[in-house]
């Protein structure tokens, strides 16, 4: 069993603080300012780290999808040009990775194809994190464990034996593993928080919780079952144009969820019964018997 997996500067484990993850994903919509404005959202909040999406488009993009046109703030464009016009580049990431740094957090993000990996990795992150969409991609899988990195896989859209398969490539000793159910926005009777415990038994890593719930719920619900991390979307502003954007939590949403979470941590203690110094004056006071 790995019951520890040290990512950048913090350790993901049973007794440290929940690691959360904001997830900027693509809600930047391709501008580096908002990209910042988010990364001060989630240092204020005081998550531990942020994350972002990488794609080589002309691999990464179905074929199906290459010349359906597509809406967008810039106009009418194949959904092809339209990842282009979002993805981020060296230029842009360089810029991002000292912003993030300044604030304190640490950056990584989840690569969409083996190129992906290998310009993440020319970046130094600190982690590789696997889409849900990924799970059976083993190419890129493959890649992510050559790499030695500590890997973070999120298991939403998949079977138990897809799985199986995508932890046989990866490995245990550096993962952490995401429990997660890939519909937006998220429905409570789809939550299934229950596979957090079945996870951790399987694989015997560390294991947190990916949401896509609107509220903030679940998410303080899955730590209190034992989610040693957490990731959820963050949006400036959840009308924004983008698909992601609406299965974002806003800047005060991710500032209650990272409180009440630390709040939880600290109320889970260590299983271990005792009496604690706020019961000895109700104790002398109301017990009549000693034992």
């Amino acid at each position: 069993m790995t019951d520890a997996v040290q990512i950048g500067r913090h350790r993901v484990a049973v007794g440290e603080p929940v690691y959360v993850i904001a997830e900027i994903g693509l809600n930047h919509n391709g501008d580096v300012a908002i990209a910042k404005q988010l990364i001060d959202v989630a240092a204020v909040a005081g998550v531990q780290a942020v994350k972002f999406q990488k794609r080589t488009p002309a691999i990464s993009t179905p074929e199906h999808m290459k010349t359906v046109p597509r809406e967008t703030p810039w106009g009418t464009m194949t959904y092809l040009d339209y990842r282009y016009r979002v993805e981020f580049e060296r230029e842009q990431y360089v810029d991002i990775a000292a912003y993030a740094g300044s604030r304190g957090v640490d950056w990584f993000a989840s690569p969409w194809d083996e190129p992906a990996v290998d310009f993440l990795e020319s970046m130094d992150v600190v982690a590789h994190k696997i889409a849900s969409a990924s799970v059976t991609d083993h190419g890129l899988l493959q890649r992510v464990a050559e790499t030695g990195k500590p890997v973070i896989l999120s298991t939403g859209m998949s079977t138990i034996e897809q799985i199986d398969a995508a932890v046989a490539i990866l490995g245990t000793d550096r993962l952490l593993m995401l429990h997660a159910t890939s519909t937006y926005p998220l429905p409570p009777e789809e939550a299934n928080l229950l596979m957090i415990e079945t996870l951790r038994a399987r694989y015997g890593v560390p294991v947190g919780y990916s949401g896509h719930e609107p509220g903030l719920q679940i998410s303080i619900a899955a730590v209190a079952m034992g989610a040693l991390a957490v990731e959820r979307h963050v949006t400036l502003d959840r009308t924004m144009w983008g698909s992601d954007h609406a299965a974002s939590l806003e800047p005060h949403g991710l500032m209650s969820l990272v409180r009440d979470i630390r709040i939880v941590g600290r109320a889970q203690g260590d299983g271990v019964k005792r009496v604690f110094p706020g019961e000895l004056a109700p104790l002398s006071k109301l017990r009549r018997v000693g034992g």
